[in-house]
C-alpha cells in the first residue's frame, strides 16, 4: 500500500462512519469489527478528510487552527487509517502518475 501524499483527497471509507459517543463524550470512528476512539486532533482531522480537501489543503486548515506546524503528525495518523483501510483516497490522476513515475 502507497503512502498518503500530499495531493490526495482522504475520506473515510464506505465501510465506516464518523460517530459522537455519547458514553465517551467523543468522536468514534464505527466500524464493523468494532470502533476507534478519537483524541480532539484525530477527530479535527477525520472531520477534514470529506474526499473534497487535499492533504495539504488539511494540513493548512490545521496548522492554522492548531498554530503550529502539523504535517507529520496528520501524515502520519492518515497513514495509519489507511493500512487499517479506513481511509480511502482520491486524486488527480495525472498529478499521482507523474508523482510516481
Amino acid at each position: 500500500m502507497r503512502e498518503v501524499n500530499l495531493i490526495e483527497r482522504p475520506q473515510l471509507s464506505a465501510h465506516v462512519r464518523l460517530h459522537w459517543d455519547p458514553v465517551r463524550e467523543k468522536q468514534v470512528i464505527l466500524m464493523p469489527e468494532g470502533m476507534l476512539a478519537l483524541n480532539a486532533t484525530a477527530a479535527a482531522i477525520v472531520a477534514l478528510c470529506d474526499g473534497q480537501q487535499s492533504v495539504s489543503e488539511i494540513i493548512a486548515e490545521l496548522s492554522s487552527q492548531y498554530h503550529r506546524a502539523v504535517d507529520e503528525d496528520v501524515l502520519y495518523f492518515l497513514n495509519r487509517l489507511q493500512s487499517k483501510r479506513l481511509l480511502e483516497l482520491a486524486g488527480d490522476i495525472q498529478s499521482i502518475q507523474d508523482l510516481h513515475g
